[in-house]
């Protein structure tokens, strides 16, 4: 049984946030082992297993940045793991900034944290051409939609460990 199956939900990318939350809790009241302590061991085994669908379930579809990479990946589409070519100048100038950083030269802080602001708007772009594209999806599911969002899930994913990179940077006491 998939996440979409446990929840009684249609696969779609675009998912009404409050219909999920209330699916879920329906189903939990249903399933909760609580209910099955009286049952057979394999009926209470079977409510332990899927109340702990459910919880994945729901922790997956409620984001959706982890919902889009699991309808992709159950559909056989998986994420790179590589650099967008387009970002390569900014890691390289980035990783410049944190070797001085962490030869001491302080004035790489300000450097570091306009890259910071770079990537988090950058990612907040991408977020937002998700939503349009989830949307065109749905309506009309297609294989060149999926390829455009697995293409911008890799390049947020990319970005977002960028984002945490440099917070981490920031966060180390100057020398």
């Amino acid at each position: 049984m998939d996440f979409y199956e446990a929840l009684g939900l249609d696969p779609k990318l675009s998912l009404d946030p409050d219909d999920l939350k209330k699916r879920f809790y329906e189903r939990s009241r249903q399933l909760h082992p609580d209910r099955f302590s009286r049952s057979s061991p394999q009926e209470q085994q079977r409510a332990l297993d899927m109340t702990a669908l459910l919880n994945d379930a729901f922790r997956t579809l409620r984001n959706p940045i982890t919902r889009a990479e699991y309808f992709l990946k159950e559909r056989g589409i998986e994420l790179s793991k590589d650099a967008p070519p387009e970002l390569l100048e900014e890691v390289f100038e980035l990783n410049m900034a944190h070797e001085e950083l962490r030869g001491g030269d302080d004035s790489a802080r300000s450097q570091l944290g306009e890259a910071q602001a770079r990537f988090a708007a950058m990612r907040e772009e991408i977020d937002q051409s998700l939503d349009q594209s989830f949307a065109k999806h749905d309506a009309a599911p297609g294989g060149a939609e999926l390829d455009g969002i697995r293409s911008a899930l890799n390049r947020r994913r990319y970005i977002s460990n960028l984002v945490r990179e440099v917070e981490k940077e920031m966060n180390v006491p100057a020398n």
